[in-house]
């Protein structure tokens, strides 16, 4: 464990100048790249997280580490983490989250704090470049590649991005909410 915890804090090192530097680089990028490949149409215009709430939600990750242990899958931990940056979302599991599920917005270009999602599985992005994502592992809260051959195994994973604006979000959603976790009863 304390292995992942110092790859995790060196992805989010890196992460933060692989942001910086591509902040720079985005007036020379065709923003067609950045498209997502599919968008609620309601949402059309609503902001997303930016650069700085993915570095957000990565400190919340990092921060979180010894306080989430008891989370008991992934979906609960990455929920969690989420709630502890200040963005919060009404749970859903990976297989609703892989289908999609309002407040989020599913990308072809991730960026650190979104979502990574299989079916049966969900993470966090930390390095988009490296493809580095945290999420629950076997061996506990931690780091790894989702290019490796285990992670090919489970398909093709999608990446979801946080809506941010609260009119889309919905009023359940809203900011002046206390931060609490909010499970949906099935």
């Amino acid at each position: 464990m304390r292995q992942s915890g110092r790859l995790l804090l060196m992805a989010l090192y890196t992460a933060t100048g692989c942001i910086l530097g591509a902040q720079e680089q985005t007036a020379s990028v065709p923003k067609a790249n950045s498209l997502p490949i599919s968008r609620p149409v309601h949402a059309r215009h609503a902001p997303t997280l930016s650069a700085d709430d993915g570095l957000t939600i990565l400190a919340a990750a990092l921060d979180s580490r010894p306080h989430l242990h008891g989370r008991n899958d992934c979906s609960h931990l990455t929920h969690a983490i989420y709630q502890r940056a200040g963005f919060p979302y009404a749970y859903a599991d990976s297989s609703d989250l892989y289908a999609g599920v309002g407040g989020f917005e599913r990308v072809a270009q991730p960026q650190p704090g979104d979502l990574i999602v299989w079916r049966g599985h969900v993470g966090i992005v930390i390095k988009p470049s490296q493809h580095v994502f945290y999420s629950l592992l076997r061996s506990g809260p931690g780091v790894d590649d989702w290019e490796s051959a285990y992670w090919k195994t489970r398909g093709h994973a999608r990446f979801y991005r946080y809506i941010k604006d609260p009119a889309v979000r919905g009023p359940e959603f809203s900011s002046h909410r206390p931060r609490q976790l909010v499970q949906i009863s099935r």
